[in-house]
């Protein structure tokens, strides 16, 4: 089994391979990963990743889901599995708005570029 800060990393070399647009964005998230009565909390910088365990100061936007979730994202999701995951509320988020609807509009358009790929 990988370590936390493995997996955090895959998943986010992952999701940005699938959204190039992301790979310039430079933000600071906090991640929550919660399992059976524990919680875990890390502090992630982009670009990089620069991934350190703890409670971060400067974090734009907040990240939580279930880690037994955040394990098969990581490992076997694709965009459409993390967008699924947000719909059905097994992944939230929070923070700055602003930036939320950034990345929201992102990954709207990548998804939509990928159909248009398929379709032709």
């Amino acid at each position: 089994m990988a370590s936390t800060t493995e997996l955090i990393t895959t998943a986010i070399e992952r999701f940005i391979g699938e959204v190039p647009a992301l790979a310039k964005l430079k933000l600071v998230f906090r991640l929550e990963l919660r399992g059976r009565g524990d919680v875990q909390v890390f502090r992630v910088e982009l670009p990089g990743p620069r991934i350190t365990r703890g409670e971060p100061d400067d974090a734009r936007v907040e990240l939580m889901l279930p880690r037994a979730e955040f394990n098969e994202l990581a490992t076997k999701g694709v965009l459409a599995d993390w967008h699924e995951a947000y719909d059905h509320g097994h992944v939230k988020s929070g923070g700055d708005s602003a930036i939320r609807q950034l990345i929201a509009n992102l990954v709207i358009r990548q998804e939509a570029r990928s159909q248009l790929r398929r379709a032709r």
